[in-house]
């Protein structure tokens, strides 16, 4: 194992939010193969599909809205934390909002307490905001560019793109908003914002992956010290005052 490697270990987890079709989860799922991590992600539906007796078109119809993410969250955690959840039906699990964030939020710490994963959405970028051995990552793309990559990867026509887009936006927001009250396009969220606009989604892991070493680096630089202030020195002379003079 190089060094690098080794360096990167120190870190937990890597939170991946994305605007649907930006191709961030596909990313996420590079990166986990890449680092030989574990990947908490969409791909769990194919899971709660066959426990439900569904479709995965049915499962993926629901996910992160209500009711089918509530069983999956239970059956992952069952498995991650089984003492957690000793003594917990799935009908009691299901039966409140508040049982379902609170499990969520458990799963989620839970995955990056265990460490190395790449965890995608389920608003880990908030739960985990306080972890410095976390990296943040937002994905994102120009809408029509996202058009194309839906209408590639899932062959749909235009319109019908469009529309879906636009409905798991709208999903995502709205459960970020309704949960943890954050806007999931807020900057100030993540540790680096990727446009895939013009990058291939392999330079976007290579990207995240130069920042992963950059923040594992960090690891124990005191809070204090840290930010854009950090080793640079002040103006050779007082910056001018660039605004329009007026009279």
């Amino acid at each position: 194992m190089n060094q690098d490697t080794d360096s990167i270990n120190q870190m937990r987890a890597i939170t991946i939010s994305r605007e649907y079709g930006s191709g961030g989860g596909e990313i996420a799922s590079r990166l986990a193969s890449y680092l030989g991590w574990r990947l908490l992600d969409h791909e769990i539906v194919e899971r709660v599909a066959l426990e439900m007796g569904t479709s995965i078109e049915q499962a993926e119809a629901r996910d992160e809205r209500t009711e089918n993410f509530l069983v999956r969250a239970f059956n992952n955690l069952q498995f991650l934390e089984p003492a957690y959840m000793a003594g917990t039906s799935s009908d009691a699990f299901l039966s409140s909002e508040e049982t379902y964030l609170d499990t969520v939020r458990e799963i989620v710490r839970v995955a990056a307490a265990q460490g190395h994963v790449v965890i995608v959405g389920r608003g880990s970028q908030v739960l985990l905001a306080g972890q410095r051995d976390v990296l943040h990552v937002r994905i994102i793309a120009p809408f029509e560019k996202r058009v194309v990559y839906v209408m590639q990867r899932e062959g749909l026509d235009q319109q019908s793109a469009q529309s879906r887009i636009k409905m798991k936006d709208s999903d995502r927001a709205r459960h970020l908003e309704s949960a943890y009250h954050c806007k999931p396009s807020d900057a100030l969220l993540y540790d680096l914002i990727i446009n895939t606009s013009y990058l291939e989604l392999d330079n976007a892991v290579d990207i995240i992956i130069l920042a992963l070493q950059h923040k594992v680096a960090q690891l124990l630089v005191k809070t204090g010290e840290l930010g854009p202030a950090a080793g640079v020195s002040p103006y050779p002379e007082r910056p001018e005052d660039f605004r329009p003079k007026t009279g």
